[in-house]
């Protein structure tokens, strides 16, 4: 039996059928989970049932985090995704709820969040509150390089409206977040946390929730981690802000 999994599910006051629901899966499936010795979910439903009960998926499954133990350039990638769409909100509430320090959503748009997140912009200025530095770097809605991208793409939700879309929602949080526009990362998104990051290339004539997609964890100086870190600082120095300082307007 999984003492350890029936315990956390006890102190967090979840049942079986709770805990499958936030899971998405089958309630006699949670109750195997419990029971049978050896019993590992897949990735995904070992994200999501860490974040329902408040505990580290490692406490859970033990031997899921030795198995995953990697050496060499590799073990910065934690899991590897086909779409960024079958990345778990479970993931993406866990790695924003976790960083302390410092979250940077650089993404063209970024306007997927604000839908998959219940209460995203509360959450950041919680967190901006408590110290953790928090950024958007986005594209410019009016830009050459944006209309060309929506020709690209050709969907009726333009590619200009979903920028538009989270500059109004990051505009509700002046004073918490800082935001500025670049170009330079119109075919790859990086979402820091931390010492986790998402990490989405972008293929040619797709959108970004059907772009291949990893999530990387921090272990080595100058490992591929880094690399994109510095990608994003180097964009963030030369970006141009999104409020100008003598009135705050944008």
């Amino acid at each position: 039996m999984n003492e350890a999994l029936r315990r956390a599910m006890a102190k967090a006051h979840l049942t079986d059928r709770e805990l499958a629901e936030r899971c998405g899966v089958d309630a006699k499936t949670v109750g195997r989970w419990i029971t049978q010795t050896g019993r590992v979910p897949h990735a995904r439903h070992r994200w999501a049932v860490a974040e329902a009960v408040g505990e580290d998926e490692g406490l859970l499954w033990p031997t899921a985090a030795k198995t995953a133990i990697k050496v060499g350039p590799d073990r910065e990638i934690a899991e590897v995704f086909p779409y960024r769409s079958a990345v778990p909100a479970s993931l993406w509430r866990t790695l924003i709820t976790r960083a302390e320090r410092e979250l940077t959503f650089a993404g063209y748009t970024n306007y997927f969040l604000w839908l998959e997140q219940a209460r995203f912009g509360t959450a950041l200025r919680r967190k901006a509150e408590r110290g953790c530095k928090v950024r958007f770097l986005v594209g410019e809605p009016d830009s050459e390089l944006t209309q060309s991208r929506e020709r690209d793409e050709n969907v009726p939700l333009t590619l200009s409206t979903r920028i538009r879309v989270t500059l109004a929602e990051v505009e509700k949080l002046k004073g918490s977040v800082d935001a500025r526009f670049s170009d330079g990362h119109a075919y790859l998104s990086v979402f820091r946390f931390d010492d986790d990051m998402i990490v989405t290339p972008l293929l040619t004539h797709s959108v970004g929730h059907d772009a291949p997609t990893l999530h990387l964890r921090r272990h080595q100086n100058d490992g591929i981690f880094d690399r994109f870190a510095s990608h994003i600082e180097e964009l963030w120095t030369r970006g141009r802000p999104v409020w100008r300082e003598s009135d705050g307007t944008t």
